[in-house]
């Protein structure tokens, strides 16, 4: 999940007197909701139908007919949507190749389930899980390939495909920050066994909680929605043990409310996203992650990466160089999965990721949104162009 950074401190009145005057930030991220969707909310308050009715619903149809699935199943948050996909497809003791660049939930929820996560090592132009890399992770035991859609871009769904259909493997696509990308002109959940999604409430589509799994296949969409629900056909009948892993209509609501701007947002995303290439493309040392050939991306993230020959101070000082100058920036993520502690009990047959720990030491999230003005784009292109001129060696 995405976190805001903190915002820096107010000067006190002594400070203030012996500094310049701050530079107002460009907001890294835009989570507000509008009228609308505050309505949405208090429409479902003033019935009292709280729980998953007919806003969740209407939700599930829409976001399953905007990202090309045939099965929509809103959910509690993006992590129950992993588990919710996850535990028809895997069973204990199966292997998984899982990305060793990703949030810890991709991996964490396959451990829940009692498999292994198999790590593989990210391409170093895209941040996506490298298929060629995955090759050489599979054994006997390997059961599936969970692909995340890193910063909102779509992995190379063609080689997820052959890979998976040559070894017999299911797939998930864990796409919590890839709201409306396209993959070759379709829609993201027309693509693997199941797409998870989440709805925190620093994604495209905030809700605050809230997460959705897409499928194709009737046969599992109905055990997702059994899992989700105590596993009950009936009042009172559990054909199975499952969760309560359901979404409530506020949430619902404010989702359908967001859902109907996302596409115009993501329109704009990526037009900040082509402003900037322009303004980084006379900079060295701070080069954008490439977008997937075939990929469109929803740019949840804006992330690049900070060439450590080039400077002579680190990523993270260079960021908090840049939060002086106006610009806040985030790192996506500070530890590759295999470095996280969680999982060093899988670790020990397992070879290292070394362009995932790279990344960890070299990327850097730039304030990516929608609401992005032209004047923050000059504030921006400013505070770059005085960290590359003040610390390139």
């Amino acid at each position: 999940m995405t976190t805001a950074p903190a915002a820096p401190a107010a000067p006190t009145a002594s400070a203030a007197s012996n500094t310049s005057p701050a530079i107002a930030p460009v907001p890294f991220m835009h989570t507000a909701l509008l009228p609308q969707d505050i309505e949405a909310a208090t429409a479902v308050l003033r019935s009292g139908m709280l729980r998953a009715a007919g806003q969740c619903a209407a939700l599930e149809v829409k976001f399953g007919e905007m990202s090309g699935a045939k099965h929509a199943m809103t959910c509690a948050n993006g992590t129950c949507a992993l588990q919710l996909a996850y535990e028809p497809l895997f069973q204990p003791g199966d292997e998984v190749l899982v990305p060793a660049w990703s949030y810890v939930a991709t991996a964490s929820m396959l451990a829940a389930r009692g498999c292994k996560p198999v790590f593989v090592d990210a391409l170093p132009t895209t941040g996506q899980i490298d298929m060629a890399d995955a090759a050489k992770r599979i054994t006997p035991k390997t059961r599936g390939v969970a692909a995340t859609h890193m910063y909102g871009c779509p992995v190379d769904i063609d080689a997820v495909t052959a890979f998976a259909a040559h070894h017999k493997l299911r797939v998930v696509y864990d796409a919590a920050q890839a709201h409306l990308s396209m993959y070759k002109g379709k829609g993201i959940g027309e693509f693997g066994d199941a797409v998870t999604y989440s709805f925190y409430a620093t994604k495209n589509l905030g809700t605050g909680e809230g997460g959705l799994i897409t499928c194709n296949d009737d046969v599992l969409a109905r055990d997702i929605k059994l899992l989700r629900s105590h596993g009950e056909t009936d009042k009172y009948v559990h054909e199975r043990i499952g969760y309560n892993y359901r979404m409530n209509d506020i949430t619902g609501a404010i989702g359908l409310s967001r859902l109907a701007r996302l596409p115009q947002d993501t329109a704009t995303r990526q037009a900040n996203a082509a402003k900037y290439a322009k303004l980084l493309a006379g900079l060295v040392g701070i080069e954008p992650l490439a977008i997937t050939t075939g990929a469109v991306s929803a740019y949840h993230l804006y992330t690049v990466r900070i060439d450590p020959a080039v400077f002579s101070v680190s990523r993270d000082q260079l960021s908090k160089e840049l939060m002086t100058l106006g610009v806040p920036t985030a790192v996506h993520y500070p530890r590759s999965l295999p470095d996280q502690p969680a999982f060093k009990p899988y670790l020990a047959d397992q070879k290292p990721c070394p362009i995932a720990q790279r990344m960890a030491q070299t990327v850097l999230s730039l304030p990516m949104h929608h609401m992005l003005t032209d004047e923050h784009f000059a504030t921006i292109a400013s505070a770059l162009k005085t960290v590359v001129t003040r610390f390139a060696r």
